[in-house]
Formats: C-alpha cells, structure tokens, sequence
C-alpha cells in the first residue's frame, strides 16, 4: 500500500514555500553588522538568500491552485524536516562563500547552528568576519526557538496550516487557544528574555556585539560561541552567573514563563519539571564537588550546560577530558535527560523521562496489587494516558538507538570508546559539550552522520523518519 501521492507531494511543496521564503530573509539580516563593520561581503548572504527567497515563491505560486486538500500531520512532519534541512544547506552556502569552507563543512556548522548543538568547524572563530559570526548566533537564536515555529509565526495565516505545522516540531503546548496567538505570545517571551539578556551582559561589562551573539548563544541553548574559549574567554564569575541564568531560562516551558506574572511566579515554582532542573542541578554539582577537585564555578556551569543541552563551556575540551571519569559518566546523564517540554532545549526531555518511570512504578505496582486492579499513572494530578506512556518509552528507546549506533560507528573509525560515547549522545541530544572529538579533521562518513543525529535529535526523531520513508516510496517507483 502506498500512503503518499502526487497530491501529498504538492501540499508538501506548496507549503514549504513559506519556510524557503523566511529562510532566505534569515540569510540577509546579517546584511546590516556586514555594512557597520564595512566588511563589504554582500554576496555570500545575497544569493543564497535571493535563491532560497525565489524558489520559495515560485512553489507558492506555482502550487497554489494544485495544492487544495487540507493539510495532515504527516504533511507537517515532511515540511518540518524539509525546512530544517534546507535551511541548513543555504546556510551552509552562506559559511561557504564568506569563508571558503568545504561545503560539507558548511553545512555540518549551519546544521549545528539551527539546531542548537553547538560544535563548530573552525579551528580559529575570532578570525571570522563580524557577519558571520552574527549569523551563527541569528541561526541558533531562530533555531532554539524552531525554524518552522518562527517562520510560521511570521508568514502564515492561523489554521490548520499553523496547527500541522506547531506540532510537526514535537510541540503541543499552547498558550492560548489559538496556534497563531499562541506562537506571537512565545515570542513575545522569547524576544523579552533576549533583551534582558543583551542589557545584563553589556551590565556587566561585555562588549555590545559579544553581548548580542552570546545571548542569541545562550537564551536559545545553542552554546555555539565567538570566542575560541567560548564563554571561558571573559574570565568573568557575574557573566558565567548571567549565562547560568540565562540557560535555566531557555530549558524552562514557555508556558510557565506567559505564566509567572499572572501567578506571581507561582507558576515557576509549582512547575514539577522546573523544581526538577534546579534540584539536579543543585545536588549534581555539590556531590560532584565533593568528590573532585574541579573549580566550583566551572562545575555548576557544565552542569547547567549539560542539563539545558546548551554546550556553553568554560572549560575546554582537553581540560575536560582529564576530569574524572564518574564527573562525566554524570555529566552525560545530564546531556541524555534535557530540560523542560515546550522549551529550547533538545535530549529526551524532562517529561517524556518523568512518564517512562511512573509507567514502570505502575507497573511494578499492579504486580504487586491484587489481580485485576488497574494503578493509574497521573501527572500533575491528571492521568497519563496509556498512549503517552507507550510513546515515551518508545521514543527513548529509539532515541538509545541512534545514539548506539553512532557510538559503534566512531569507535569502528578508531576513536576511544568513552569519549566517543560522549560525542554521540552530545550529538543527539543537541547538546555541544565534547571531549575534542568533532573537529574539522573528523572523517567525511561521521560528519555526515553527525549532521544526521543532529538533525533527527532536533525533530526527535519521527519527522526525519516519515520523510525519508516518503522518499523511498517515491523513488521506489
């Protein structure tokens, strides 16, 4: 039996012309730090820009009038992945153009950029032109967001459309009944905490360019910096603090942050995935401290990085990998688990981790119980249907699998084991931290799977592989 056809293809084309159109936009803001610091660079944001901005309305139009049957979730999920992936092919164009990258390279740092993982390809970031490194922060800044959430929230019209497509990003929560209304009032938020995280870091005297990129880096969870030392650079406690705060902020729901005002701020302390953030991170950082000799300032700000998969850092690779081994056994549990649904953050999530574990206590309950009886599993006092606790735990195991199978693939090219390990599931769960790993001198196959991981960590895994299902029925015939 086939499940896509013709029809489904020019739903799929006609809407992504949406998503082309803002991806090119994306491309020519950088435009504006180009002409201020007179690096006179036009081009390279140009005509990518231009290329994606016209093949995007030549969709609209061309597949206006064929594309008339309403929009499925199935739709949603083959437009998501297809945004997430040309956004990262025309950004890596742009890296391309501007700095004479491979294009492989290109592409493996735009990917990292939007989806907020953070690794970089370039040995040296402080020789970059001003406008790139702004557009790796504007990349992450719209990606910890969602490149099909921002673009949506811009472009279209509320409807279905926008519902697809909101939820095609792994996301259900609303703010307000409507998609559309919903989408203006998280970013509305997410612009807010921007601000204030530019004005706190020029606040504690860091310079007005550093103090856009890093906070586009740090609020979006992405991690991805313009110093070579990434945040260890400023040498700085009150920025690291900044920075802390900043992450908790981006791994914590935006429906709790449209609701602390009107709660005053109960809504931040009654949360259950929040009370858990801030207690893991306490009680990680105080047993790790106690059994090693690490900076304290530099533990609690990897675990807060690990735990928000931002992958900011004060330590560098190579001072890391001479930690001890159960700090960074711990630290990749954090990388695994993740913050908040409905943040910026990427791994397993809070959530899905708190319903795999009440689904096995249910279950050890019921064999306990009295034959017959039926435990309910409940969740901020609702019950957890059985659907949600059987997406949980198969979404986990498919998420241990990717990371699994990208572990055996680095240590068949050689690679020590651990740190391995360490770069898969850093890679998966979008996070950034790694042991020295993933350079530019990384083999092209693992570059290309770790472009894969990043891309699957960042939809969770579904989207990509309805798409690519799509695509072999396709070419099938």
């Amino acid at each position: 039996m086939r499940y896509i056809t013709k029809t489904d293809l020019v739903i799929v084309a006609r809407n992504s012309g949406y998503l082309m159109i803002g991806i090119g936009a994306m491309c020519l803001i950088p435009l504006i730090f180009d002409l201020i610091y007179f690096e006179f660079d036009i081009l390279s944001f140009v005509i990518p820009g231009l290329i994606s901005i016209l093949l995007g309305e030549f969709f609209l139009r061309y597949f206006e009038k064929r594309a008339n049957k309403k929009i499925r979730l199935k739709h949603g999920m083959m437009i998501s992945s297809f945004a997430w992936l040309w956004a990262s092919l025309i950004g890596g164009f742009v890296f391309m153009l501007a700095t004479n990258i491979s294009p492989i390279d290109g592409v493996f740092e735009s990917m990292s950029a939007l989806t907020g993982t953070g690794m970089t390809m370039f040995v040296d970031v402080e020789i970059l032109p001003h406008s790139i490194l702004f557009f790796r922060a504007l990349e992450q800044w719209i990606g910890g967001l969602g490149v099909v959430v921002m673009v949506i929230g811009v472009l279209t019209k509320p409807g279905s459309v926008s519902s697809k497509l909101y939820q095609s990003e792994a996301r259900d929560e609303r703010i307000k009944p409507s998609i559309k209304t919903t989408l203006k009032k998280t970013m509305e938020i997410y612009v807010i905490y921007t601000v204030a995280g530019i004005i706190l870091y020029l606040l504690a005297g860091m310079p007005v360019f550093d103090s856009i990129c890093n906070t586009f880096s740090i609020i979006s969870t992405g991690g991805m910096s313009i110093k070579n030392a990434n945040m260890g650079f400023y040498h700085d406690n009150v920025i690291y603090f900044i920075s802390i705060v900043l992450m908790i902020l981006g791994a914590t729901s935006f429906l709790v942050h449209y609701k602390v005002i009107k709660t005053r701020g109960r809504s931040l302390i009654d949360d259950l995935q929040f009370k858990i953030i801030i207690t893991v991170i306490a009680g990680v950082t105080l047993a790790l401290y106690f059994v090693s000799n690490i900076v304290p300032m530099d533990l609690l700000f990897t675990v807060v990085s690990a735990i928000t998969t931002t992958g900011a850092s004060v330590a560098s690779p190579v001072v890391m990998g001479g930690w001890p081994s159960f700090v960074i056994i711990c630290i990749m549990c954090l990388m695994l688990t993740g913050g908040s649904n409905g943040s910026t953050v990427g791994a397993i999530k809070l959530v899905r981790m708190i319903t795999y574990f009440k689904g096995i206590y249910r279950h050890v309950r019921e064999i306990l119980s009295p034959e017959g009886r039926v435990v309910p599993v409940k969740l901020h006092g609702h019950k957890i249907p059985e659907k949600s606790i059987a997406q949980a735990g198969s979404f986990i195991t498919l998420y241990m699998m990717f990371i699994m199978f990208t572990w055996g693939l680095f240590c068949l090219f050689g690679y020590d084991p651990f740190k391995s390990l360490f770069a898969a599931m850093s890679l998966q769960g979008n996070n950034g931290l790694e042991l020295g790993i993933i350079t530019p001198t990384l083999n092209p196959i693992l570059k290309i799977v770790s472009m894969f991981d990043m891309w699957t960590g960042r939809l969770e895994i579904y989207p990509v592989l309805i798409t690519l299902r799509a695509a072999f029925e396709i070419f099938k015939r």
